[in-house]
C-alpha cells in the first residue's frame, strides 16, 4: 500500500485529492493546522476513527511555518508520495498579508524540501513530491502562458509560488530529489471558499434569486481566466508523480472567460439578469492586476494523457446548483426564525 501525504488537504485540492488517493488504495496522512475549532468539513466524508482497522486517512497537526514539526511528522509518516497543496492561497489577501504569505508560500515550500531531504538522507527512502505552482505566476506574461512562458508575477502570493516554484526546481537539480510543479489555472469547485470570487458568485446568485440577498459587490469584471473543475485537476496532480523523471506542467483547460461572463451564467442559471444586481466595489481591485490568464496544456496531455471532462458550462451549472440547495436551506431556517450567516469577500 502506498502512503502519501498532503500539506493543506482541508482545503478544496487537499479533499478531492484525498479522495482520489484513497480511491487508488492509497493510505492518505494530512497534515492540518492546530484551530479551537473543527475545519475538516471538506474531509469529514473521509475520515475514520484511527482506532477503526479499516481507517486509511491518518491526520497531524503541523504549520508550514514550523520545520521542526515538519521534520517530526516526515519521519513518522514516511511518505512514498508527498502532495504540497498548503498554503495562503487567497491573491488579494496577499496584498494584506504579504510577510505571512510570503513566509508560508515561499519559506514554507523550502521548509518542506529541506525536511524531505533530510528524511531521506537519514533513511535511504526515496519520496517523490508534488509542488503546486499557480497560473498566477504568470501575472502579465502575454497568454497563452505555457512551461516556457517567463514569470511575471503581479502579487505577493504569485511572487512567493516564483519563489517556490524555484525552490523546487534547485532542489530537483541539486539533490537528485523528485520534484514536479504543477501550474494550476484557476479550479474551482462546490467545495471551493466562499471568498473566492466563482463561489460567491454563485452563492450570491442563489441567494438572490430565494430573496436572501439584494446586491452582489465585485472588482475587475474584465478579468479573464482558464477556469477548470478542481476534481479533474488533482488527478493531473497523481499523474505527475507516476512518470519516470520529474518535470514541470501547465494543467488548464485552453479556454479563457472573464469575470463578467462567469457572472451572465451563474445568473442565467436562475433565469436572472445580473446587472441590477452586481455593484462595483473599488476595494475588491487588486493594486497590480493580472488582466488575462489562459494556459497551453499540451505538455501534459501528451506526456501525462490527461485532459479535462467538466466545461466552464457545466462547472458553473455545478456549483450553481449546490449553492441552490445551500440557499434553500437558509430560507427554510430564516422562516423558521432561525439565522445562518454568510461570508463575504472579494475578488481573488
Amino acid at each position: 500500500m502506498k502512503r502519501a501525504l498532503i500539506t493543506g488537504i482541508t482545503g478544496q485540492d487537499g479533499s478531492y485529492l484525498a479522495e482520489l488517493l484513497l480511491e487508488k488504495g492509497y493510505e492518505v496522512h494530512g497534515i492540518v493546522r492546530r484551530a479551537s475549532t473543527f475545519n475538516t468539513d471538506r474531509i469529514d466524508h473521509l475520515y475514520k476513527d484511527p482506532h477503526d482497522p479499516t481507517a486509511r486517512l491518518f491526520l497531524h497537526h503541523g504549520d508550514l511555518s514550523d520545520g521542526t514539526g515538519l521534520r517530526r511528522i516526515l519521519e513518522r509518516v514516511r511518505p512514498d508520495e508527498v502532495y504540497h497543496l498548503g498554503a495562503q492561497s487567497h491573491v488579494r489577501v496577499s496584498f494584506d498579508e504579504p510577510e505571512y504569505t510570503a513566509d508560508v508560500d515561499g519559506t514554507g515550500t523550502l521548509r518542506l524540501l529541506e525536511a524531505l531531504r533530510d528524511s531521506m538522507g537519514g533513511s535511504g527512502r526515496s519520496t517523490r513530491v508534488y509542488n503546486a505552482g499557480s497560473s498566477e505566476m504568470f501575472g502579465a506574461a502575454e497568454p497563452p502562458q505555457s512551461e516556457s512562458t517567463a514569470f511575471h508575477p503581479r502579487s505577493p502570493y504569485a511572487v512567493s509560488k516564483v519563489a517556490a516554484f524555484w525552490y523546487s526546481v534547485n532542489y530537483r537539480e541539486a539533490y537528485g530529489m523528485f520534484v514536479s510543479n504543477g501550474i494550476l489555472f484557476n479550479h474551482e469547485s462546490p467545495r471551493r471558499g466562499e471568498t473566492f470570487v466563482t463561489r460567491k458568485i454563485t452563492r450570491a446568485a442563489a441567494r438572490i434569486k430565494l430573496g436572501l440577498q439584494d446586491k452582489l459587490y465585485l472588482g475587475n469584471l474584465e478579468a479573464k481566466r482558464d477556469w477548470g473543475f478542481a476534481g479533474d485537476y488533482v488527478e493531473a496532480m497523481w499523474r505527475m508523480l507516476q512518470q519516470d523523471r520529474p518535470d514541470d506542467y501547465v494543467v488548464a483547460t485552453g479556454e479563457a472567460y472573464s469575470v463578467r461572463q462567469f457572472v451572465e451564467a451563474a445568473f442565467a442559471f436562475h433565469g436572472l439578469e445580473w446587472t441590477p444586481y452586481v455593484q462595483i466595489e473599488e476595494r475588491y481591485f487588486r493594486p497590480s492586476e493580472v488582466d488575462h490568464l489562459c494556459g497551453d496544456p499540451r505538455k501534459a496531455r501528451a506526456a501525462l494523457g490527461w485532459a479535462p471532462r467538466v466545461s466552464f458550462q457545466d462547472l458553473v451549472k455545478m456549483m450553481c446548483s449546490h449553492d441552490l440547495e445551500l440557499a434553500r436551506q437558509e430560507k427554510t431556517l430564516r422562516d423558521a426564525g432561525h439565522t445562518l450567516g454568510v461570508r463575504g469577500g472579494g475578488r481573488e
